[in-house]
């Protein structure tokens, strides 16, 4: 197996990013590791199986963007990353901008995409909104950038959520097109990434309304859990944290029509491994004032080990560069056949 995955370098992550796609990174890391240590131990390759993750920083100019809040941002997702258990050593973690080939590979592959099947992509229309006309090239033909993203890398495996469902689709229509046009069938340049659909993420809330995602565009902190937030910041926000009067029920169908309730145990769940009945078990008829310390306290000692490390790395700039060049390296290396041979397919000289 081969899975890669990108992420927006947004800066300033919070406790929805980390539960929502990063823990589950880690995890696929993880499992990947496991799965090379038991092909060692049959006799086979060590490390067959590989994870690639890389930080979408060209995907990122296709809307108006601050250069120096995307170099900022970049450098923190790293930081990021790393202090939430990406390993370098054993997973592939770079940001696009340092390997061309995505952007080559892009143009190679407009030539196959459609403008019909761009047309159809839900999240243009959603990004573009009714001026359409004043969006940029970029934001339109992102989707084949996408395509690049895992195509490059003759990745078998891509973790998607709901809303990236068409892209990978998308891939894999102009990876079919592209072989049958300017391949055989016994040696296709491209393979067909299937997709991971990861265990169900988290959706967290924000801590001011329970309605809304936590959303690091919120004005007021207050709704959010920062992954950089010490101890006392966390509590206090636990504290503040909208709930209402009536005691947790003893079931998790006694949580309807309790968006906040829902959100805090919610919380509390995703972060112990439990699920929502095991917690509501053991706090049913308790009311806040027993509950938020708790989960302060679970948050504090979830959190802290990753924002000391974060905290580290920020302030260890050669250490996040050094991180991000081996990746491009090790990245630049993988891309290097299949652009090649996508070259050659196409019939051009270099």
């Amino acid at each position: 197996m081969r899975v890669v995955s990108g992420i927006q370098p947004t800066g300033n992550l919070h406790l929805g990013n980390y539960l929502g796609a990063i823990r589950n990174w880690v995890r696929m890391q993880d499992e990947m590791e496991e799965g090379n240590r038991a092909q060692a131990a049959a006799g086979g390759s060590a490390d067959r199986n590989q994870c690639l993750f890389f930080l979408a920083d060209l995907h990122a100019i296709s809307q108006p963007h601050d250069p120096a809040e995307l170099k900022k941002g970049t450098l923190e997702m790293a930081a990021a990353l790393v202090a939430c258990g990406i390993d370098p050593q054993r997973s592939v973690l770079f940001n696009q901008a340092q390997v061309p080939a995505h952007a080559e590979l892009q143009w190679l592959l407009n030539g196959t995409a459609r403008m019909g099947w761009l047309n159809r992509m839900t999240q243009w229309k959603d990004k573009a909104g009714k001026n359409r006309e004043g969006q940029s090239v970029a934001l339109f033909a992102y989707p084949v950038l996408q395509a690049a993203d895992v195509l490059l890398y003759q990745a078998t495996h891509v973790p998607v959520g709901e809303d990236q469902k068409q892209h990978l689709e998308l891939a894999r229509d102009i990876a079919q097109k592209f072989n049958n046009d300017f391949a055989s069938e016994e040696a296709p340049v491209f393979t067909l990434p299937d997709p991971i659909v990861p265990p169900q993420a988290a959706r967290i809330m924000s801590l001011r309304d329970g309605s809304a995602k936590m959303s690091k565009s919120d004005p007021s902190d207050m709704s959010r859990i920062n992954l950089v937030d010490d101890a006392d910041e966390i509590m206090k926000k636990v504290k503040k944290a909208k709930t209402d009067p009536e005691p947790l029920p003893s079931e998790a169908e006694g949580l309807d029509g309790r968006p906040e309730a829902l959100n805090l145990v919610t919380i509390y769940a995703a972060l112990s491994g439990r699920s929502v009945d095991e917690i509501l078990v053991e706090f049913g008829g308790e009311g806040f004032g027993k509950f938020k310390p708790a989960l302060g306290e679970l948050l504090v000692e979830t959190l802290s080990p990753i924002s000391t490390r974060f905290t580290e790395l920020l302030d260890d700039r050669e250490a996040i560069d050094a991180i991000l060049a081996r990746g491009a390296a090790q990245a630049r290396e993988l891309a290097r056949p299949t652009l090649d041979a996508t070259y050659r397919a196409l019939g051009l000289v270099r």
